[in-house]
């Protein structure tokens, strides 16, 4: 098969095509799957520069998420049988076989069937924000129908699909964007409220919004000083959610005490680095969820460009430039 390994540490350029053996079923629950398309998220381009998890397992196939069709499946599958077309967040954290291939094998429990509405473009691009988006709203931060929610970087990967996840679950949803242009992409998906955060003080918008009070759940996708800004945001007692690191080198957690806070991380990776697998499958039970809405028509994946799998290098850069809406993928 062919596939883009990423040889060593670096710049995108690391990233090469190569050809490689195909990869065989080792256990008798696993799926062959042809790959169609594969995600690319932010995870990757940081697998990339600063080193995958299993860094004495070098070269690597990064993508965490793919879309396909079963080719061979183990002797014990039930769910699946070949031609099935199949979604899933799995693998290209360093270790197993990534997605920026021909040809992946994955468990049957940590796939599911593709929505039937979408292309295996639009499916590849889903998993890893699907499930980034709904843990952190609906498990992290407990999200109740009525109440008011900021979302971080409205038009991006994670954020676009935690708009709509948030109107789902009846909230009222204010949101940052970086451009004007931005402001018409995020209202569509469902934004009650939009800030230019390049152009006003977010936290004075927010709270002019919530007459003072704050909202209920801030969910963080920035990181940095915006993790910390956001504390003012949110109202006593409230929930504040990121999917970053908070670095104490940009402010501390006294005022988030003083509010009573409660503080939740979020990093969707953990059921796979861990081998959690009853995490694992309450992942794919997420996606199976969605999926659901998805052919419901209530649920929708942005892909702001595509790319040929031997242009995974151009894919990295355009990710790292930023400023995008929604998501990149590369299709073989």
């Amino acid at each position: 098969m062919k596939a883009v390994i990423m040889t060593e540490v670096g710049e995108p350029n690391v990233l090469q095509l190569q050809d490689l053996p195909d990869p065989e079923i080792q256990s008798p629950t696993e799926i062959l799957v042809r790959l169609k398309a594969a995600g690319i998220n932010p995870i990757d381009t940081k697998l990339r520069s600063r080193g995958t998890f299993y860094p004495d397992q070098m070269p690597a196939i990064l993508g965490c998420d793919g879309a396909g069709i079963v080719e061979a499946v183990g002797s014990e599958v039930e769910q699946f049988q070949v031609g099935d077309a199949v979604y899933f967040c799995n693998g290209g954290l360093g270790e197993k076989y990534g997605n920026y291939a021909e040809l992946t094998v994955v468990d049957e429990k940590f796939a599911t069937l593709k929505p039937h509405s979408l292309s295996f473009i639009e499916a590849a691009a889903s998993p890893l924000v699907l499930i980034t988006a709904w843990e952190a709203l609906y498990d992290r931060g407990r999200l109740q129908p009525g109440q008011k929610v900021l979302i971080h970087a409205g038009a991006g990967g994670v954020g676009h699909v935690a708009i709509q996840l948030a109107k789902l679950q009846g909230a009222e949803v204010v949101t940052t964007v970086g451009s004007d242009e931005n402001i018409d992409f995020v209202k569509e998906l469902g934004a009650d409220f939009v800030i230019n955060y390049k152009q006003t003080d977010f936290v004075e918008q927010v709270l002019a919004w919530t007459e003072g009070e704050g909202v209920d759940l801030a969910f963080d996708t920035v990181g940095k000083e915006v993790f910390y800004q956001t504390v003012f945001a949110v109202k006593n007692y409230g929930d504040l959610v990121t999917i970053l690191e908070p670095d104490p080198k940009l402010g501390t957690l006294k005022d988030a005490r003083l509010r009573n806070l409660r503080i939740s991380l979020e990093l969707m990776l953990t059921p796979m680095l861990q081998s959690r697998v009853n995490d694992q499958l309450d992942q794919t039970k997420i996606l199976q969820q969605c999926a659901r809405l998805m052919d419901e028509g209530k649920l929708k994946i942005v892909v702001n460009q595509t790319f040929p799998l031997a242009e995974a290098a151009q894919a990295h850069q355009r990710l790292e430039a930023g400023g995008m809406t929604g998501k990149l993928v590369l299709t073989m």
